[in-house]
């Protein structure tokens, strides 16, 4: 029996489900996208466990913000961000500290 399972994760990007489903999307293109799966988008997530970053849904965080969705960052747990509905990934992105993934990520299946 395996004990451990490696991933390539530099961090976990914790996402409210409840959020996410109170605004019934408003992220990505046209706005229809939970934040999940726009970040997931965002970063060039096709296989979970071997992406740079893990974004995962999880329950109710129990901030419950008007048109925003909670999301905590494994590196910095003290400190939790409410995105407003069609937030700017990029900018997103560059507030965590994180880029998008090299073209090699992106291309390899």
């Amino acid at each position: 029996m395996k004990h451990l399972v490696k991933s390539n994760w530099s961090t976990a990007l914790l996402v409210c489900a409840k959020c996410s489903k109170r605004l019934d999307g408003g992220f990505g293109k046209k706005g229809k996208q939970s934040l999940a799966k726009a970040l997931r988008r965002q970063f060039g997530i096709k296989r979970f466990r071997k992406s740079p970053v893990g974004v995962v849904e999880v329950k109710c965080l129990g901030v419950c913000p008007r048109g925003a969705v909670t999301l905590v960052d494994a590196r910095d747990p003290g400190n939790w961000r409410l995105v407003p509905a069609g937030a700017d990934l990029a900018v997103l992105a560059d507030t965590l500290g994180l880029a998008a993934p090299p073209p090699s990520y992106q291309s390899a299946e």
